[in-house]
């Protein structure tokens, strides 16, 4: 019997990322137990460290940690403030759009640091926010990415009303937010042409 457990655990684990899974539950549990934030805009911190199997060749954090600690930080960051709630009871759903990160100092083995994660502002489509990991040696900044959260089935300002019950207005648009949306645009625009979907749309 023992066997068939661990033979069924080895299973699970090979072909599912579990420990994804359990962060996600872990995150799920630990925001639902928080105070709400009511400000949507309020900047919000969670905490982390790395640990072993964050390290590439190097010695330290490797690229896709930090895409996967955003992911994270991003989802209590919705539970916190309600736009997570909010969007399920809309039947809308965030999906990532478009992320970029620049790496610039790495994080060691066991080094702390903290994600600032930020709702930089939002269009009739997608929200955008800011996500920094801040050493706690000393405060350096060693990344910061930009996430566009698309909204499907439903649009930022109806599940903002909603979570909100009246209307905010968003936030004048960073000059380095707005450089990023126009090459978001660029991009899609030219990858559109290439595909030939640019004819068929005329």
């Amino acid at each position: 019997m023992l066997l068939l457990v661990l033979g069924a655990l080895f299973l699970l684990f090979c072909s599912l990322d579990v420990w994804y899974f359990l962060r996600g539950a872990q995150v799920f549990f630990q925001a639902w137990f928080q105070p709400r934030i009511w400000d949507i805009l309020a900047e919000q911190s969670v905490d982390g460290m790395v640990l072993p199997h964050d390290l590439d060749y190097m010695g330290h954090m490797n690229n896709s940690r930090y895409l996967r600690e955003c992911d994270f930080a991003r989802f209590h960051h919705y539970m916190r403030n309600g736009l997570f709630m909010g969007s399920c009871k809309l039947g809308a759903k965030m999906v990532v759009g478009a992320s970029t990160i620049r790496y610039r100092r790495s994080l060691a083995f066991r080094e702390a640091f903290e994600i600032q994660t930020k709702v930089v502002g939002w269009d009739e489509k997608a929200f955008y926010l800011e996500q920094r990991f801040v050493s706690k040696r000393d405060g350096f900044v060693s990344a910061v990415m930009l996430c566009r959260q698309n909204v499907v089935r439903s649009s930022p300002e109806k599940i903002i009303e909603f979570v909100c019950k009246r209307k905010i207005e968003c936030p004048e648009f960073p000059e380095d937010l707005k450089h990023w949306i126009s090459f978001i645009a660029a991009s899609s625009q030219a990858l559109r042409a290439e595909s030939g979907l640019e004819e068929k749309n005329k």
